[in-house]
């Protein structure tokens, strides 16, 4: 089997026939969904949504595979693989344009071995911390951590995920010292939060606002441009001195390289369609997570603007895989 990042210039070579050919006949089976982590996690929780919706209006079941492991990698190196005739789709995340940093060697290349259909939905970080300390805005929050001999700790789902790098891009622009702390996994991370032995963690909002909701973690500030209609109160760290702070984890669709592009396009023309629905609009709105649609095109250039961006921050923090 040729290697995928070649598949776009044979796929070039071919009859653009063969491509309509198959784009009238599809989908002829079921559509496997991949997710890169394990069931219950946002990414799953939002495949599984778009994919019942999308079997919906494609007339065949969409059947979410989780295949957890090395950060999402071990998915898209599954889905970059896979046959490109739209019958295997991928979710595509923030942690595929870091990875691309993060790690040595990639059994895949997230801009050539994958044909983006488009982005489904953003979700912010939420700066938490600790309640029992003096800390109520990002001002309090940048003086507690510049008046301490040790800064401020911050935790992490683990070592280069975007509530790392929130953190890390954080204490670039407001010159702190911060110490990270990587846990495997954002559920032992908030559990250290609460017990007081890490002081603030940049959590993402569907882990965040139970506790938040609950009074056991203060929200300091939110990464997104916008607040959030879930806390109001909450302002972002943009509006307060950190102008252009925007940090979101995201979610979107991408099909194997040389996917045919009726394809690409009546797929992105159901999302689109399905991710403005009242019923999903409302579930994603409850997981603090905003719709972002938009064309196949969009959706590869932002995806690359943010390749480029959080390669800089890696570098910078240091930041290698687990």
């Amino acid at each position: 089997m040729p290697h995928p990042t070649r598949r776009t210039a044979l796929a070039a070579l071919l009859s653009p026939l063969a491509g309509g050919a198959l784009a009238q006949t599809w989908p002829a089976k079921p559509i496997r969904l991949v997710v890169g982590y394990a069931a219950g996690g946002a990414t799953d929780v939002i495949a599984r949504l778009v994919g019942q919706k999308l079997g919906e209006a494609l007339g065949q079941t969409v059947v979410v595979e989780n295949r957890a492991g090395a950060n999402s990698n071990l998915g898209a190196e599954a889905v970059a693989r896979a046959p490109a005739d739209g019958h295997t789709l991928y979710m595509f995340t923030i942690a595929n344009t870091i990875n691309a940093s993060l790690y040595d060697k990639l059994g895949y290349d997230p801009q050539k071995d994958f044909e983006p259909v488009g982005l489904i939905a953003k979700v912010p970080n939420i700066l938490v911390v600790n309640p029992a300390l003096p800390i109520r805005t990002v001002a309090d929050y940048v003086k507690f951590a510049k008046d301490k001999p040790q800064g401020i700790s911050f935790a992490s789902s683990g070592s280069g995920s975007s509530i790392h790098l929130s953190g890390e891009l954080f204490k670039s622009v407001a010159k702190l010292n911060m110490l990270h702390v990587p846990y495997r996994g954002s559920a032992p991370a908030i559990t250290d939060l609460l017990g007081g032995q890490v002081q603030s963690m940049f959590d993402n909002a569907p882990s965040a606002l139970p506790h938040v909701q609950g009074g056991k973690l203060r929200a300091v500030a939110i990464t997104s441009p916008q607040r959030s209609p879930l806390l109001p109160e909450v302002p972002t760290l943009a509006e307060s001195g950190y102008a252009g702070f925007d940090v979101q984890s995201w979610f979107g669709l991408a099909a194997p390289a040389g996917t045919p592009r009726a394809v690409i396009d009546r797929l992105n023309t159901e999302l689109n369609k399905l991710v403005a629905m009242p019923e999903v609009a409302r579930r994603l709105a409850e997981m603090g997570a905003t719709p972002a649609t938009g064309t196949p095109e969009q959706m590869r250039a932002f995806a690359a603007a943010e390749q480029r961006r959080w390669q800089a921050v890696v570098k910078q923090s240091g930041a290698r895989a687990d």
